[in-house]
């Protein structure tokens, strides 16, 4: 059975819009884009640019940002194949990155305390993820008040004049005995007369002090008028001797 020329001629015509359907089919599917991805503190986001990609482009819109607590998460997702892609994509000031995915290459720096991803891909999906945090100031705009400044300054100072003091008076401390007499300033003969007489805890005579410490008696007269004489001794005469007390404090 042979084909008649009509019938032949719409065979090839319906080969021929076939052909045309799957070539149009697939130039329609050879997506790109070329976009600026804005998103502001309060979590809308704008794309502007060039794409051939559906509904790509939109405004101030919260499809693309969810937030969790103090967290954002953008997700920018289409699932078809893009012959080639590039975005410039910008976070509101102040924002710190936690995590980051994304489709192709990205590159990421700072502009004016602002957070700028830029990103490209051939032939691949087109897809990025950030979570994000706002208002947390970077090293690199962190800077001190010179009011501050000054008030730690000041405070550093009165903590180095306290600490001066104490230790000062730590040291006075140390010099004063147990029993609340200060030593600080005698001699060292006059040191052991005041310890002797401390020790004893009664009065002794001026005879005991020399055989006691072995000190030479005008030596011991002489250092006993000097302890009188700071008040921390006092003299009683009785008969031919001197008897010495530790002065009441």
């Amino acid at each position: 059975m042979s084909l008649s020329k009509k019938h032949l001629n719409k065979f090839f015509l319906i080969i021929f819009l076939f052909i045309l359907l799957v070539f149009q089919l697939s130039a329609e599917s050879d997506f790109y884009a070329d976009i600026t991805i804005d998103v502001d503190s309060s979590g809308f986001v704008t794309i502007e640019g060039v794409t051939n990609y559906p509904n790509l482009l939109v405004k101030n819109t919260e499809a693309y940002n969810l937030k969790k607590q103090s967290y954002w998460l953008l997700n920018i997702t289409k699932e078809e194949i893009f012959s080639d892609f590039v975005y410039v994509l910008t976070l509101p000031e102040s924002s710190s990155i936690n995590y980051i995915k994304s489709s192709g290459s990205i590159r990421i720096e700072e502009d004016e305390g602002k957070l700028i991803i830029n990103g490209f891909g051939e032939n691949e999906l087109f897809s990025i993820q950030i979570q994000y945090q706002t208002g947390k100031l970077t090293d690199a705009s962190f800077k001190f008040d010179p009011i501050f400044i000054f008030l730690i300054n000041v405070i550093i100072l009165l903590i180095a004049i306290l600490i001066v003091i104490f230790i000062k008076d730590r040291k006075r401390t140390k010099v004063i005995n147990k029993n609340g007499y200060d030593l600080k300033g005698l001699s060292q003969r006059q040191k052991q007369i005041m310890k002797l007489l401390i020790d004893r805890k009664k009065p002794l005579t001026q005879t005991e002090i020399h055989r006691e410490l072995n000190i030479p008696k005008a030596s011991v007269s002489r250092n006993i008028r000097r302890l009188e004489l700071k008040g921390l001794i006092e003299k009683e005469q009785i008969g031919m001797s001197n008897l010495i007390r530790i002065k009441k404090i």
